[in-house]
């Protein structure tokens, strides 16, 4: 049996878009032993593909990460399957606060050395010694204290365009970059109350064991993330301290989580939280555009690439060969990506 997939993406996005099914966008992770990453791989890829389950996981010895959109008439097939596994039993799910079903567009499940690139060695400190969990209510209460310090654990491009007010958002590109600078910022702060929040928890639960292990006393962790806090708030009618749109790895990009917008165009400026991929296929660097620019600059992030992509299928290969993705990223980081404490300034007052 073929244990991975053959089509080709365009053809993928068409078949999904014109998909009647009904699918439930769903999240989960589990830090757990997994003695042999690979055949647990094969084995829920046949399992999984067998469902019409789409997604992205990764599997680690150190566990699972999965995000996914399973069908809703296998909804409980799935469940039971998973559960089945003792490894895996009653894994506590995060849904998709907005969910049009067409989150994924295919299968991919990889074995990775870590579930979560974290660049941490796991041998110097015990990460089994996470922080306290807290429910929606409680992070609410814990961030009404003036002397508690709420830390964004997500990258850049997720804080600007969505954060809990008043949030310490490091201004880095991968969480890798991230932890460093949050043991620089907080040296000083090791006897405050600390709470800290990402996407669905699973960066928390490695971040919060990694302060503690640096001295920090008093570290909490969000519990289910941003996506879980939404449905709590949703069901406990709590006031919502997180503002703006909560940023996801899939093909919806982002979920709107209030009407505020607190990010901005990065070529005009103009009230914008729209992420969007370079048109330039040799480029594809994510950025914030707004509908005008998006026009003018026919959904590139600079004019060479706005050049690159007008031209033949076959010149825009040929130049490929010569040119750098890092290229791009130096010219955005240099001229389009605004500094975000100045983008954010006064923004969450």
């Amino acid at each position: 049996m073929l244990l991975q997939n053959r089509v080709n993406k365009k053809e993928l996005k068409e078949r999904i878009q014109k998909e009647s099914l009904k699918r439930i966008t769903v999240s989960f992770y589990r830090y757990v032993i997994i003695n042999d990453p690979q055949e647990l791989r094969d084995k829920l890829f046949a399992e999984w593909n067998s469902l019409s389950i789409l997604g992205r996981i990764y599997i680690a010895h150190e566990g699972i990460n999965a995000q996914m959109c399973v069908p809703e008439n296998n909804w409980e097939v799935f469940k039971k399957n998973l559960f089945s596994d003792p490894r895996f039993a009653e894994v506590p799910f995060k849904i998709a606060v907005e969910d049009s079903g067409k989150s994924f567009y295919k299968l991919t499940i990889k074995v990775r050395h870590k579930i979560v690139a974290d660049g941490l060695d796991d041998g110097t400190f015990d990460v089994t010694n996470v922080g306290n969990h807290l429910t929606a209510k409680e992070f609410n209460t814990a961030m009404e204290n003036p002397d508690t310090i709420v830390v964004d654990m997500r990258n850049h491009y997720e804080s600007e365009v969505g954060r809990f007010v008043g949030a310490l958002c490091p201004d880095a590109d991968t969480f890798r970059e991230e932890l460093p600078i949050v043991i620089k910022e907080l040296k000083d702060k090791k006897d405050k109350k600390i709470i800290m929040y990402c996407t669905g928890g699973v960066r928390c639960e490695k971040a919060s064991a990694y302060l503690k292990h640096h001295g920090f006393k008093d570290v909490n962790q969000l519990h289910g993330g941003i996506i879980d806090y939404v449905r709590q708030i949703k069901a406990e009618h709590l006031t919502s301290k997180f503002i703006g749109k909560n940023f996801v790895f899939d093909e919806r990009v982002g979920e709107r989580i209030t009407d505020d917008v607190i990010a901005q165009c990065h070529q005009c400026g103009a009230p914008c939280d729209t992420h969007v991929n370079c048109a330039n296929d040799d480029c594809h660097l994510l950025f914030i555009q707004c509908e005008k620019c998006a026009e003018k600059m026919k959904g590139c992030c600079t004019p060479e690439c706005m050049h690159i992509a007008a031209l033949p299928v076959e010149e825009q290969r040929f130049l490929r060969k010569g040119r750098k993705k890092e290229d791009c990223l130096s010219v955005y980081k240099s001229r389009l990506r605004p500094n975000l404490k100045d983008i954010l300034k006064n923004k969450t007052k």
